[in-house]
């Protein structure tokens, strides 16, 4: 194909869904009733892409007015040349935050129409290195009730889910009490994890971090701020063996995650394609916990994730997180179902697999 018939971006087009949780959520540090979806279409040859990013509307005013007219008229097959433009054009605005998550949105849409010009499913056009991807269901949020966190964890382990994730950190006093629960319900042979979200002090971290390895806990997520490298270290080095400490999901470019693991602050590092800038980044991720012969595990949004997973080196698991499992099958047909514990790729649907529901999106429709 020559020059002039490169298929190039057409159109972009944003829009944003705020979807209601189906009860109050909240973690260590933070709580929420509703999650925004901005969602980023991109027309090039005979093609329709999509990609998204969990963020706020302003996110969205900033592809709109931005970046959408940077991509637009570019070789769509070039993701790379859009994403070094895209990135060049928010320099002055700074590039973790919200500038990394709008160029997340457009950069998963680009990934998806190369896929789609091509006629392969995303895994397979990324050289995969596997065709299903382990996952930990993930929820179990402090503002649920013991029965209610023991029935969706329990749930998980008997849908043959191996690895659950449950949020701790808002009532310290309470904490103990809540992972007792959720072993109970989950029994013995499912591993089970922590994630405190930065709420402790390092001194309760580590203090925490004892009683939980008591109760078979070998996964302790951002037992304090992911700001505090050295706080993370500590608790890496004085922690229990065989309690593997993570952070790294608000990482926006490859220079946080290169400092996280030089600092030697986690075992293992997460990273989330809709804030690292995109599959992009988060394949520079990637390459970055290969480097350091470090495990490696996406953050969230498992619709997104599943198909860099495939291709990425030392991958250890992908979070099936509620809220997000819960809206990506409300708004698009496609959207996997975990067998056997991971999500298996359709080798038969290009791209993402993904379909939007406009339709039923629409009830959730906001204004950018």
């Amino acid at each position: 194909m020559g020059r002039d018939s490169a298929p190039t971006v057409e159109r972009v087009a944003v829009s944003a869904y705020t979807i209601p949780t189906d009860r109050p959520e909240a973690d260590g540090t933070f709580a929420w009733d509703s999650t925004t979806m901005i969602l980023v279409e991109i027309d090039a040859g005979d093609q329709h892409g999509l990609g998204y990013t969990y963020a706020d509307l302003a996110t969205g005013r900033l592809i709109q007015e931005s970046l959408a007219k940077v991509v637009t008229g570019m070789d769509a097959r070039q993701v790379g040349a859009c994403w070094n433009a895209m990135v060049h054009a928010i320099r002055n605005l700074g590039r973790p935050g919200i500038s990394s998550m709008a160029i997340a949105g457009v950069d998963n849409a680009l990934w998806d129409v190369k896929a789609k010009l091509a006629g392969l499913p995303l895994y397979q056009l990324l050289s995969a290195q596997r065709d299903a991807v382990p996952i930990y269901g993930s929820g179990g949020f402090t503002s649920y009730p013991l029965d209610v966190l023991q029935k969706q964890l329990g749930g998980w382990a008997d849908q043959g889910i191996r690895q659950v994730k449950m949020k701790i950190g808002t009532h310290p006093d309470q904490d103990v009490k809540r992972v007792k629960a959720a072993r109970e319900a989950i029994g013995p042979d499912t591993q089970l994890f922590v994630d405190a979200n930065g709420a402790y002090t390092r001194k309760q971290a580590l203090a925490f971090a004892d009683r939980f390895a008591a109760l078979g806990v070998g996964w302790f997520e951002e037992p304090v701020s992911s700001d505090d490298l050295a706080g993370l270290h500590l608790i890496r080095d004085r922690g229990p063996a065989g309690m593997n400490i993570a952070a790294g999901e608000y990482g926006y470019d490859s220079y946080y995650f290169q400092r996280m693991l030089a600092a030697e602050a986690v075992d293992v590092l997460q990273a989330d394609a809709t804030r690292c800038a995109g599959i992009t980044g988060f394949l520079r991720a990637a390459d970055i916990c290969d480097a350091f012969e470090l495990p490696f595990s996406a953050h969230t949004a498992p619709s997104i994730h599943v198909h860099p997973c495939c291709a990425a080196p030392r991958l250890m698991n992908l979070e099936y997180f509620h809220d997000h499992a819960r809206i990506e099958h409300m708004l698009f047909d496609g959207a996997l179902d975990p067998q056997d514990g991971a999500l298996h790729p359709s080798p038969d649907r290009p791209g993402f697999g993904l379909t939007f529901k406009r339709q039923d999106a629409e009830q959730w429709a906001v204004s950018l």
